[in-house]
């Protein structure tokens, strides 16, 4: 179907989260004159994409991980949440940003550990079950059942958590991902996440950044730079990522995610963008179907695959869709 383009277990509620004072917001020197607020650049997001509706209330919450980590999120709404978003590698929750002024609705949208404001892991990176497994905690801390909606890697780590506790999700939807993407049809991104580990200036990073994402705005890369790279007391940039020490332990290996996605007792959706720079082809979309025939996948023709940035109008109307589903 094409859319039209316009862990220890923890049981405590919702309202055991530990929110960050607005008051008290993490301000981290991003330019010498001017100081970084995570909050200030809503206001873009709505201009950018004609947006006339308010932007609701958000804070920066956190969630214990397994005893001695945590990982951070955005809360979107004063409500409980209506779902749970998750980012692909080498990004943060506020890729998500315009989706969930869009949306109106409800939210959490989580770091990964090692990404944005969330602790880094033991097992790096790029770890799905261990993410996998520190996400469940997540779940079952806000203790609902909800759609879990993850992209990329955060997509594979997200077919993991559904498969731990399916109890707590409602509806997995991947966001252009399957267990079929591999390193060749991945290559261009990876090219650009191992790219330089610091940059001499801002401006170097953003050349950069744009070099590899060609068809967004500037001043939509410049946004999501500040909120995904820190500037070191030297005057060079990294990426929030990358400052971490390497991993420690080794991960273990995620084995066949077909057959965990096959055997995991909740709906699916894979939203495919059909744009340059989707990693999802032809074969995996059959074997998707071949092991789970009630599988829906929906096609973004603007997008590639980054579809929270290429397309947050067309994917927040997916979502809303699969919400009153």
């Amino acid at each position: 179907m094409r859319v039209p383009s316009p862990a220890a277990k923890i049981t405590t509620q919702i309202a055991s989260f530990i929110p960050v004072s607005l008051s008290a917001r993490r301000t981290i020197r991003v330019m010498s004159e001017t100081p970084y607020d995570e909050f200030s650049f809503f206001d873009e997001n709505r201009e950018e994409w004609g947006l006339t509706v308010p932007v609701p209330p958000v804070k920066r919450v956190s969630f214990p991980a397994d005893g001695t980590r945590s990982m951070s999120a955005l809360q979107w709404g004063d409500a409980p949440p209506s779902m749970v978003l998750v980012h692909g590698g080498a990004q943060n929750a506020h890729t998500f940003d315009t989706v969930a002024i869009a949306l109106q609705e409800p939210l959490v949208a989580v770091d990964l550990p090692g990404h944005g404001h969330s602790d880094p892991s033991p097992y790096g990176l790029s770890a799905p079950v261990h993410h996998g497994r520190d996400l469940a905690t997540v779940l079952e801390t806000i203790g609902s059942r909800l759609p879990l909606v993850g992209m990329s890697l955060g997509g594979l780590t997200s077919i993991v958590t559904a498969s731990l506790v399916p109890e707590h999700v409602s509806h997995l939807v991947l966001i252009d991902i399957t267990p079929g993407v591999n390193q060749t049809k991945a290559k261009h991104i990876t090219d650009f996440v191992n790219g330089p580990k610091t940059f001499a200036s801002l401006d170097e990073l953003l050349e950069r950044t744009i070099q590899f994402n060609p068809t967004r705005t500037i001043s939509s890369l410049r946004r999501g730079i500040l909120h995904n790279a820190l500037q070191r007391d030297d005057g060079s940039w990294v990426w929030r990522h990358q400052r971490h020490a390497p991993a420690t332990l080794t991960a273990e290996p995620v084995g066949d995610l077909w057959a965990t996605l096959e055997a995991t007792p909740v709906p699916i959706t894979l939203i495919r963008g059909m744009a340059k720079g989707s990693v999802v082809d032809d074969d995996d979309v059959a074997e998707l179907r071949r092991r789970r025939s009630d599988a829906v996948v929906l096609e973004v023709p603007s997008a590639g695959h980054s579809i929270q940035g290429d397309a947050p109008l067309e994917l927040a109307a997916i979502l809303r869709a699969a919400l009153r589903g």
